[in-house]
C-alpha cells in the first residue's frame, strides 16, 4: 500500500523506526515531535541508517534515496490533514495520549485511522474523548521497528471493523506479521512475558541465584537468546518497570503482575541499563561482568520455575480469549524471540509437569501469584481421561 500517507508523532527510537519502515515500504511520511530539534536529529539518524544498509548490501542505493525523500518533518499538527494513518509514539501517559487524539480528530480527514503505539494503555480509554472512536486502534510495534517482524493490532471496544481490516492490510504490506489482541492490559506479549522478568527477579530476591546465574540458566538450559536481566537492561529498566507497574495497576493489583522493589530501586536510582551505563550489570568501560554459577541442577530448577509461570500465563490468555492460539504463539516467537511458542513448549515438557510445578509453588508460598490457570488444569485433566 505504497500510496498511503503516514503521519508519525514522536521522533524517539520507536517513532523514528516506524518512519523509516513506512518510507522504505513506499509510503510518504510526515514526522513530527514536540521538540523540533528531536525531529531533525531523528531525520539525520534515519539517513545514516539507510546509508549503512546500503553499505551492507541490504538496501539498494536508489531505494534508500527514494525512501529518504519521502520523509518530511511536520511543523504543526495541521500537516497531518492529508494523512491516511497517523501513529503516535509519544510518552506513555494516558492524559497526553487522550488530548493528542482529541486534537488529531479535529485536523485529520474523517477516513484517517488514528493509531497508538502504546504497549500497555487501554485503546478504548485513549479513544474515549474522540467523537468517532471507531477509527482509533492500537498498532504496537516492537523495538527496533524496522527489524522486529511482529506488530500487535489491538481494536478498542468502539473500533470499527473497517479500521481493523485496513490497519492489518497496511501493516502486512510493510512486510510485518500481524496478530490481533483483545484490549486488555499488556495485550499479548507484554502480558504473557511478565513472568520472564518478574519471576526471575523473585528468584534473585530469595537468594537462590544472582543475576548472571539466572541469565545463564535461561540461555544455556532454556535456549533464550538473552537472559531476563540482560534483556531488562537492553530494554531499559525505566521502560520495563513502568510497563510492569501499569499492567499491575490495570489488573486491579493482581499479584501475578506485582512489580519488584529491586527494579523499583534501580528505576529510582536512574540505573536504566545499557543506555545509562548501569542497571543489573555495570556497562562502564573496564567493568567486569560477573561469572555465573554453572550448577546444572540449580539451573534446571530456575528454568522450569520461570517457564512454568510463562506457560501458565499463556494458558490464562487463551482462557480469556486474548488471542487465538496461533496468534499467541506467533506473538511470543516473533515479538520477543522466544525459542518456541509457549503452548507448544508446554506440550513438550508436559502440562502435568507444569501444573505440578505451579501447585508446589502455590502450596509453598500460599500466594495467588502461583495459581494455575483453569484452562491449564482442565487440559491436564482431559489428557488423563
Amino acid at each position: 500500500m505504497s500510496n498511503k500517507i503516514i503521519g508519525v508523532i514522536g521522533a524517539g527510537t520507536m517513532g523514528s523506526g516506524i518512519v523509516q519502515l513506512a518510507a522504505v515500504s513506499g509510503c510518504d511520511v510526515v514526522m513530527m515531535d514536540a521538540n523540533p530539534l528531536a525531529a531533525e536529529a531523528a531525520l539525520e539518524k534515519i539517513n545514516k541508517t539507510l546509508k549503512s544498509l546500503v553499505e551492507k548490501g541490504k538496501l539498494a542505493s536508489e531505494m534508500a534515496n527514494t525512501a529518504f525523500s519521502r520523509i518530511k518533518i511536520g511543523r504543526s499538527m495541521k500537516d497531518f490533514n492529508h494523512c491516511d494513518l497517523v501513529i503516535e509514539a509519544v510518552v506513555e501517559e494516558i492524559s497526553v495520549k487522550k488530548e493528542l487524539f482529541k486534537n488529531l480528530e479535529e485536523i485529520c480527514k474523517p477516513s484517517c485511522i488514528l493509531a497508538t503505539n502504546t504497549s500497555s494503555i487501554s485503546i478504548t480509554s485513549i479513544g474515549s474523548l474522540c467523537k468517532n472512536a471507531g477509527r482509533v486502534i492500537g498498532i504496537h510495534f516492537f523495538n527496533p521497528a524496522p527489524i522486529m517482524p511482529l506488530v500487535e493490532i489491538i481494536p478498542g471496544l468502539a473500533t470499527a471493523n473497517a479500521t481493523l481490516a485496513e490497519s492489518v492490510e497496511i501493516i502486512k504490506s510493510w512486510g510485518k506479521t500481524t496478530v490481533i489482541a483483545k484490549d486488555t492490559p499488556g495485550f499479548i506479549v507484554n502480558r504473557v512475558a511478565r513472568p520472564f522478568y518478574g519471576e526471575s527477579i523473585r528468584i534473585y530476591e530469595e537468594g537462590i541465584a544472582d543475576f548472571a546465574t539466572i541469565d545463564w540458566a535461561m540461555k544455556e538450559i532454556g535456549g533464550f537468546k538473552m537472559g531476563p536481566f540482560e534483556l531488562m537492561d537492553f530494554i531499559g529498566n525505566d521502560v520495563n518497570f513502568k510497563v510492569t507497574e501499569t499492567i499491575w495497576q490495570q489488573f486491579f493489583y493482581d499479584s501475578r503482575y506485582k512489580p519488584s522493589i529491586t527494579q523499583k530501586r534501580l528505576y529510582e536510582a536512574g540505573f536504566f541499563g545499557r543506555k545509562s551505563g548501569k542497571g543489573y550489570y555495570d556497562y562502564k568501560e573496564g567493568a567486569i561482568k560477573p561469572e555465573p554459577v554453572k550448577n546444572e541442577v540449580m539451573g534446571k530448577h530456575i528454568f522450569m520455575r520461570v517457564l512454568s509461570m510463562l506457560i501458565n500465563e499463556a494458558y490464562e490468555a487463551l482462557y480469556y480469549r486474548i488471542a487465538t492460539p496461533s496468534d499467541l504463539e506467533a506473538a511470543m516467537t516473533k515479538g520477543v524471540n522466544y525459542p518456541k511458542g509457549l503452548i507448544l513448549w508446554g506440550t513438550e515438557v508436559g502440562l502435568s509437569t507444569v501444573l505440578e510445578t505451579l501447585e508446589q509453588l502455590h502450596s509453598m508460598y500460599n500466594e495467588e501469584r502461583y495459581r494455575p490457570s483453569l484452562l491449564l488444569k482442565s487440559s491436564v485433566l482431559s489428557s488423563r481421561k
